[in-house]
């Protein structure tokens, strides 16, 4: 497949590996894809129910509404990206969700807010996650656990960022009444950082530019040697269904408590800027483990570090039920957010390293489906339980329980022989 008119002009010309261009491409769109994640959401809860006399459970439901739709459409889209690339995907992914969160600051109705969030949530949870993995797992193999950790530090990155200006463009009023400035300037910085890059220089696969993964092509470089899995086959392995399992405990949780978490502090009496900023290093905290897990030696197991990260989401969920202060909460959520820095580093990586990279955008189109579900289901859950119980304990106890489980299911997922 042909690549764009740049590449192939620059790539005879540069002193480095193009995979560090494509991975600098990731990373812009990994910051970017961020505008519609809960944790930015969560910010808006209070403001936008109290402007319009919304429940939590009605706010709710479009993140998890949205995340179905992923559930749709991902098996679909992931053969399209084995086959045709990232580029296109990630593109349009940019665009649409910038324009949509833009959209956002213009309605006067939950229908709408439905229609615009379901789609930018959509989008989030199945073009993004296939396009940004599936371009990374193209170019690197050898070294897939740094540029694993450098993408994900990019989109931690954006969930530090994305929060602070969404609550700085809103102001510092405790009611957030200027929230639709906030989606302005969310949506804003979505398409700033993350639309031309993608459009001039991402490439589908180093295979069509005359390169291999991680490296340039020498004439003494071995030929890589790693697995080969068809959908149907890998849909054959118990590697599989207990990565899907643990992929099913864990997503409720980081959506629950993610969504929740800003009303559920300023609940405990934390002021909506102290939330934010605590908000801002739980992103940060799992932005630092996501980053140094890529560092760690590639003999260890990656099922161990799942099982480690898995933890880490059980301590947190249990300790945010007790908070009192601002410290408190830190504590709490910054283990919390160790947690979810390892999940969003290691599944991906897990995927590709279990089954290889030739079908792995149908392998893990699968997955999303019952990802986006269960990620869907976290935040619905968590605010009928608050709706009901006018707290958020009952959940976060869940949470913490569904965390325990995906620590067993990842002891177990041991990677499959291999087919060669």
């Amino acid at each position: 497949m042909q690549a764009p008119p740049l590449p192939r002009f620059l790539i005879p010309r540069l002193p480095f590996f193009y995979g560090w261009v494509v991975l600098g491409c990731i990373c812009l769109a990994g910051f970017a894809r961020q505008g519609p994640a809960v944790a930015v959401l969560s910010l808006f809860v209070v403001p936008m129910t109290d402007a319009f006399g919304w429940s939590r459970t009605e706010m709710s439901g479009a993140v998890s509404l949205g995340g179905l739709l992923a559930a749709v459409i991902s098996p679909m889209i992931g053969p399209f990206v084995d086959r045709r690339g990232a580029r296109l995907v990630l593109c349009l992914a940019v665009a649409g969700t910038g324009v949509a969160c833009m959209a956002l600051s213009l309605i006067q109705s939950l229908l709408l807010f439905y229609v615009l969030f379901c789609f930018a949530r959509m989008v989030w949870a199945g073009p993004f996650d296939l396009g940004l993995y599936g371009a990374l797992n193209n170019w690197f193999v050898a070294r897939r656990a740094i540029a694993t950790s450098i993408a994900t530090l990019a989109q931690m990155s954006g969930l530090v960022a994305l929060p602070l200006i969404a609550q700085f463009a809103m102001g510092q009023a405790e009611t957030g009444a200027d929230w639709r400035a906030g989606w302005i300037a969310v949506g804003a910085t979505v398409l700033i950082v993350g639309f031309v890059p993608c459009w001039l220089l991402l490439v589908r696969r180093p295979e069509d530019v005359g390169l291999q993964p991680d490296r340039l092509v020498t004439d003494d470089a071995p030929p890589l040697v790693e697995p080969r899995w068809s959908r149907a086959a890998a849909m054959r392995t118990p590697a599989f269904w207990l990565l899907s399992l643990y992929t099913v405990l864990v997503y409720p949780v980081q959506a629950g408590v993610s969504l929740h978490q800003a009303p559920h502090l300023i609940e405990r009496g934390i002021p909506p800027i102290q939330a934010a900023t605590v908000i801002a290093i739980f992103s940060a905290l799992s932005a630092v483990a996501s980053f140094g897990i890529g560092f760690l030696p590639r003999s260890w197991p990656v099922r161990y570090l799942m099982a480690s990260s898995a933890v880490c989401l059980c301590i947190g969920s249990f300790g945010l039920i007790g908070i009192s202060s601002a410290f408190t909460a830190i504590l709490a959520a910054g283990v919390f957010g160790v947690g979810i820095g390892g999940v969003m580093m290691l599944l991906p990586m897990a995927w590709a390293d279990y089954f290889g990279r030739e079908s792995y955008g149908a392998i893990r189109g699968v997955v999303l489906a019952l990802q986006v579900t269960a990620q869907a289901a976290g935040p619905l859950a968590s605010g009928m339980l608050r709706d009901w119980s006018g707290n958020y304990t009952g959940s976060l106890i869940v949470f913490g329980g569904l965390a325990a489980l995906a620590v067993a299911a990842a002891l177990l997922a041991r990677q499959p022989r291999a087919l060669i």
